[in-house]
């Protein structure tokens, strides 16, 4: 288990529900991979409404600012209030995504929050990876 919460914008949990590998670059995907894979592990996660570890290796971050911090910071402050949760809030990443898949994907709320993204032709065509941990 992670020592330090790793900082997650909330909308990465429903990104992260129908991450396959594919994203913004090579290099994007590859740390997107070894983030999801670190946090399956049993990681905590403190909920930030602005650059995370994701964001890391994200070419759309652009010297610690999202190119489309608008539309970014729609999809967060949706998934917090749709999950009841604050921006700051610190809990294990199974407990984060089990309000995603129950309050957001299985509502089915997540096209309404996200549906306009680029990434939209993914979501659509695989099934939440947290639809198995519920």
């Amino acid at each position: 288990m992670c020592a330090e919460p790793i900082r997650l914008r909330p909308h990465h949990g429903l990104c992260m529900a129908y991450f396959v590998g594919e994203g913004y670059s090579d290099g994007f995907s590859r740390h997107m991979g070894e983030v999801l894979s670190a946090l399956l592990e049993g990681g905590l996660v403190r909920l930030r409404c602005g650059v995370d570890e994701v964001c890391a290796a994200c070419p759309e971050n652009q010297g610690g600012m999202c190119r489309k911090p608008e539309q970014v910071a729609r999809y967060d402050r949706a998934v917090l209030q749709l999950c009841g949760l604050q921006e700051g809030a610190v809990l294990s990443f199974a407990r984060f995504t089990a309000l995603v898949q129950e309050r957001i994907i299985s509502a089915g709320r997540r096209g309404s929050i996200c549906g306009c993204c680029q990434w939209d032709h993914l979501c659509s065509s695989v099934p939440s990876r947290w639809a198995a941990c519920t």
